[in-house]
């Protein structure tokens, strides 16, 4: 099939790249000139392991291509995918206006019958909105449909070519048939639906799972209150099939362009309706409460944090990925700057994405993780990049200042702790808290 994707963003770039490795022709479409232009020279705008050596592979057998004239692209197409962002306003609404230029362009550019498919996660009733405005510009024949996206930063490619399941929203026979067709190949799993219980789909999902990440962070602070291990307690409730191992790991909360955005949204869908989603907004309260934990621990450690030096390894909001969109480091630095520390800061790959989003000249960024630990005061892990594991504990406790290290991911087992004078705080395992001059409030 022929498929012009709007937007080349995570999910568009991703979702466009990965149709063309199924073998159909696929044209990914942004106004940023220089982001194009980028795409064409062989550079990727995002950081997806795997993604750049698809690109190319595909661009070389003449499947995959990138422009900025979407009116031309449209015209050449028979599936048209929006795929562009939906960021939250100040309100917590997700903004539509991208999607809906993007529905007024299209609309312009109809030469025939096209098959408009949403991957954008959008409200309920967007599609309809959609729709009518396309009409508006076009009388040529055409439908819409919401296919939403579950994509997972670091493993998007295998979460796009082996998904669970695959959502087809549609009312319409033809686009129904021809969007199975297209991801027949991927799962025998798909669903097809009504379109406003597809985009209820997607919201439903990401709030479920954010709300997973939640509980076990609030068993967490119970664990550290009676002596239990959260990592043991999750093992256990992963067992029951009605429950499942996935997110239920504590940690200091959840972030990214996803959860923190649609459980946000979905809040607002519901008071639209009239509906208080009181669970929803514990949710968002726990996850934005459970970060400044970090900060906590270390006040109480070091009797406050003016003068304080604390390095901090881990700017992305999770390992393999440069997104730094809603990533609890945001939030935990402001914290430590405000309260008068200074902070050395290392992440694999995200450094300079955080550096543009965060604007402050006051964080030193670090080359690597030794300079970030090294004559620190303590240490806080806020993501668990694999590199930070391959580093002996008995290396960073000789590169701090003081021996205070904040496990905030949980990536190091008691074992390794064991072995070093460590001052040691996790989340939710009190029994390998250890060497900590008195009781510091729970982390």
């Amino acid at each position: 099939m022929k498929i012009a994707v709007i937007g080349t963003g995570y999910v568009g770039l991703v979702s466009g790249v990965c149709f063309s490795e199924l073998g159909n022709e696929v044209v990914c479409v942004d106004k940023i000139a220089a982001k194009i232009e980028r795409l064409n020279g062989g550079e990727v705008p995002i950081y997806e392991p795997g993604l750049q050596s698809m690109i190319a592979s595909n661009k070389e057998a003449g499947r995959l291509r990138f422009a900025t004239d979407l009116n031309a692209s449209v015209k050449w197409s028979d599936i048209v995918i929006i795929a562009v962002g939906t960021p939250s306003l100040p309100n917590g609404q997700a903004n539509l206006g991208y999607v809906e230029e993007a529905a007024r362009e299209i609309g312009n550019a109809m030469n025939g019958y096209k098959i408009i498919v949403t991957k954008s996660t959008v409200p309920v009733g967007t599609n309809e909105k959609i729709a009518n405005i396309i009409a508006n510009h076009t009388e040529k024949p055409f439908d819409v449909a919401s296919v939403p996206e579950f994509l997972r930063e670091g493993t998007a490619i295998q979460d796009t070519l082996h998904p669970d399941r695959i959502v087809i929203g549609t009312d319409s026979p033809k686009a129904r048939e021809r969007l199975v067709e297209l991801h027949k190949s991927l799962t025998p799993d798909i669903i097809v639906t009504d379109i406003r219980s597809a985009e209820m789909i997607k919201y439903a999902s990401n709030a479920f799972l954010a709300t997973k990440i939640s509980f076990i962070n609030e068993i967490a602070n119970i664990c550290e209150k009676v002596g239990a291990d959260v990592t043991k307690v999750a093992s256990g409730m992963g067992y029951d099939k009605r429950i499942g191992s996935s997110f239920l790991k504590a940690g200091i909360g959840y972030g990214g362009s996803c959860f923190p955005k649609d459980t946000q949204a979905l809040v607002q869908i519901a008071g639209q309706m009239d509906y208080d989603f009181k669970l929803l907004k514990s949710v968002i309260e726990v996850n934005r409460d459970q970060r400044l934990n970090v900060v906590r621990k270390l006040e109480s450690l070091l009797d406050g944090l003016a003068g304080t030096t604390i390095g901090v390894w881990g700017l992305a909001f999770k390992p393999d990925t440069d997104d730094v969109r809603e990533s609890p480091a945001l939030e935990i630095i402001a914290a430590l700057e405000r309260r008068g520390a200074q902070v050395k800061a290392y992440d694999p790959i995200a450094g300079d994405n955080f550096r543009e989003i965060y604007g402050s000249n006051t964080v030193i960024y670090c080359d690597n993780a030794k300079e970030a630990a090294w004559q620190s005061d303590a240490l806080c892990i806020l993501t668990e990049w694999q590199e930070f594991l391959q580093i002996p504990l008995t290396d960073i406790e000789g590169w701090l200042k003081l021996p205070y290290l904040i496990d905030g991911r949980n990536i190091y087992d008691e074992g390794q702790v064991a072995n070093t004078n460590l001052v040691y705080y996790s989340v939710g395992r009190p029994g390998m808290n250890r060497g900590a001059k008195e009781q510091a409030p729970v982390l």
